[in-house]
């Protein structure tokens, strides 16, 4: 059954010049049919008056873990993986609330949970997701403890990441998450917060093992992506052909020029690092990691002010665990700091579906794009606080064209 919606006299929110006009939206079988003014619908489809509302596309997180339901993520890969399944459909359902309808999940998540959401099993936002997390022993997703020698890497265990060492096993262990439909693999290129045993400056992988991992995911037409913090790992990453860096709070302007060079993105994840901090503890976050927050917390709004004015395609991602997922709208206000809401803005619509593989479709309000769409009651443009504060402003949330999320009065949706 076709089902057709009208969203009338929106203010509708061009994404990539940063202006809203007037307009109505036509949507049918899940698309934007129709962009303009005076459109008409048939006599049975639902009408949205939103007049004095702006229509924007939905938001896009490119860094999230949605099965981690504690910032002990040690402790969660031995917990039951239907109890983690629990967490992750709330956690998911919060996303959804908070206007994000598409998220990149870059360690966890898996086609079961990607499924759950397409098939309607759970609310949520649409999860590309990557699998497990590639780490070398000792590093970024290899959660043991100093006196732990046991690793079990078996696939049900609800961790981020898998432990390989050497060329072969790190070829196998990207074969075996693009086997299940990954959208990209993800290696921990550098040491990082959540982790026991390595220090945030540290080099992980050789280079020939990022080189085969590299070739593994361009043969699948898919990338590599890689979790790293300074420039020395950043740097090594973009020039042995990693598509797309997680964090780089460290970079310089070294790091700027390569990322120009080979048309790669960059996700930061600043929110993360403020609560890690106030919250961390609270949260499950373990001491060793938490007197590591430091170390990164302070550098992150410089090295987003640095890549945005030297034209790096940036993202928008949060990177929040346990208790600390309801923060995540907090990112835009904090990138206010540096950058535009304009600015601010396109990184969670267009450049995540550039991310995404999925221009045109995603992040956008333009005829043949999905229906992810939101209503807000105030100029996104103007203040980013529009978007950090949806408990505020986020009236309606649509998604393929279904209304997830209704705030509005009910005298303002009707039949036509």
């Amino acid at each position: 059954m076709t089902r057709t919606l009208l969203v009338r006299n929106g203010h509708v929110c061009d994404v990539e010049t940063g202006e809203a006009s007037v307009q109505d939206v036509l949507v049918s079988d899940g698309r934007i049919q129709e962009v303009g003014t005076g459109l008409s619908a048939p006599s049975s489809a639902t009408e949205i008056d939103a007049a004095g509302q702006y229509l924007l596309p939905g938001l896009i997180d490119a860094h999230v873990h949605v099965s981690a339901g504690t910032a002990d993520l040690g402790a969660q890969a031995e917990d039951s993986p239907f109890y983690v399944a629990a967490q992750t459909g709330r956690i998911l359902k919060g996303m959804l609330d908070r206007g994000f309808t598409t998220v990149r999940d870059v360690g966890g998540a898996d086609f079961g949970i990607a499924a759950a959401v397409a098939e309607g099993l759970w609310p949520g936002p649409k999860v590309h997701f990557g699998g497990k997390a590639l780490s070398p022993t000792g590093g970024h997703a290899d959660l043991r403890g100093s006196g732990r020698q046991v690793l079990d890497n078996h696939a049900c265990c609800p961790n981020i990441g898998t432990v390989v060492d050497g060329v072969a096993d790190v070829r196998r262990a990207a074969r075996a998450q693009l086997r299940t439909g990954a959208d990209h693999v993800k290696l921990m290129l550098s040491g990082g917060v959540a982790s026991p045993t390595d220090r945030v400056d540290s080099l992980q992988f050789s280079a020939e093992e990022v080189r085969a991992c590299v070739e593994e995911a361009e043969n699948a037409n898919r990338y590599v992506t890689g979790h790293a913090y300074t420039a020395r790992a950043v740097n090594r990453g973009l020039k042995l052909g990693v598509r797309c860096i997680e964090h780089g709070n460290l970079i310089d302007a070294s790091s700027v020029e390569l990322f120009l060079e080979h048309d790669a993105f960059l996700v930061p994840t600043l929110v993360t690092y403020e609560y890690l901090h106030s919250e961390g503890a609270a949260a499950g976050l373990p001491p060793a990691s938490q007197a590591k927050v430091a170390d990164v917390l302070e550098a992150g709004l410089h090295a987003l002010d640095l890549a945005s004015k030297g034209g790096v395609k940036i993202a928008l991602g949060t990177d929040l665990l346990g208790d600390m997922h309801r923060h995540q709208s907090d990112e835009f206000r904090i990138r206010g700091q540096v950058q535009t809401p304009a600015q601010v803005l396109r990184s969670a619509t267009l450049v995540g579906a550039q991310l995404l593989g999925r221009e045109g479709e995603l992040g956008v309000v333009a005829p043949g794009a999905t229906a992810d769409l939101l209503l807000v009651d105030a100029d996104p443009f103007a203040d980013t606080a529009v978007l950090a504060h949806p408990e505020r402003h986020l009236r309606m949330v649509l998604q393929d064209g279904r209304v997830a999320v209704d705030r509005l009065s009910g005298s303002t949706a009707s039949s036509a």
